[in-house]
């Protein structure tokens, strides 16, 4: 199957080769670098971004390829979304005329928005991912979106093939306090790929705060830290806002933050960035468990397969 758009872990049509093709990418990256010869990478970033930035420009530039950035909120003009808007407000362009220019401008696009946090239904249509599916004319990549996060996912489907000792490991998906509500993206595509992938995998978490049904499936669902840690041999933490009451913060009387006396010989993962000390002690980022720094550079060659696809197949 042919790759048209990178939006979803639902994209991935066999993921061990996905996996085996990255992994051949970062053994050689300027292998294809004929491919994105005179092509231009349009990273249009609604929301910061560190890793996310530079890993898909530093994929482009492997690749032969111009990247393009442009911070839209900041840069641009305000876009509607809405069709049929009388726009005589803040909003001084429709997403249809600027999916079609920056169609003109770039040979692939690829955005970055996240969600509200307060309009459930709104961030599950996907609104500002789809209307550039939509309207524009070339591939579209999802660099993060209000609920999915499929680059990094394949990062860390990479990373976990890459550092595995066993054909099927334990994976732990661990909610993590913060200071601030945050999105799912992360945890919902982390947890779609570990579905497509020869794991043990479970979600622990506290009570209030199970991801959307729709996502998780089957998969187990713990409440007990130091039940679902045992004999792990991955732990991946993230925090994401409640689900049910979407976008809130509930209040959870246990301690969740990761330590190294719950990690046990696991290895640690996170997306990054990480507030130390809050959702994970410094004793873990620190120590040899933590492979935060090999699953970030990883994110390079996710996104190099991703744009090597899509060249492929234009």
């Amino acid at each position: 199957m042919s790759l048209q758009n990178y939006t979803s872990i639902n994209d991935i049509d066999n993921l061990k080769k996905w996996i085996e093709k990255a992994r051949e990418i970062k053994a050689n990256p300027f292998n294809s670098n004929h491919l994105g010869k005179q092509k231009t990478l349009g990273l249009l970033f609604f929301n910061s971004s560190l890793r996310t930035r530079l890993s898909t420009q530093k994929a482009a530039l492997n690749l032969g390829m111009n990247p393009i950035v442009m911070n839209v909120t900041g840069d641009a003009w305000g876009l509607e979304f809405e069709d049929g808007k009388i726009m005589n407000g803040s909003t001084a362009e429709h997403i249809k005329e600027a999916a079609a220019v920056v169609s003109q401008y770039c040979d692939i696009i690829a955005v970055r928005a996240f969600p509200s946090l307060t309009d459930k239904e709104k961030d599950e249509s996907e609104y500002v991912i789809n209307a550039f599916k939509k309207y524009a004319s070339v591939p579209i990549i999802n660099m993060e979106s209000a609920t999915e996060h499929p680059l990094q996912a394949l990062t860390d489907a990479i990373t976990i093939a890459e550092f595995t000792t066993k054909k099927r490991p334990k994976v732990v998906l661990s909610w993590a306090p913060h200071v601030k509500a945050l999105p799912h993206a992360v945890a919902n595509s982390f947890t779609q790929v570990m579905q497509k992938m020869s794991a043990e995998f479970i979600i622990v978490n506290p009570e209030g705060y199970n991801l959307d049904p729709n996502i998780t499936k089957d998969t187990p669902i713990y409440h007990n830290q130091n039940e679902a840690f045992k004999d792990a041999d991955f732990i991946y933490t993230k925090n994401w806002c409640a689900y049910e009451d979407y976008g809130k913060i509930v209040e959870v009387s246990e301690n969740w933050m990761i330590t190294k006396d719950k990690i046990g010989n696991a290895k640690f993962m996170h997306c990054l960035p990480v507030r130390r000390n809050v959702v994970v002690e410094d004793a873990v980022l620190d120590s040899a468990n933590s492979i935060v720094i090999e699953q970030a550079n990883n994110r390079t060659f996710a996104a190099q397969l991703v744009l090597k696809k899509l060249l492929e197949n234009a």
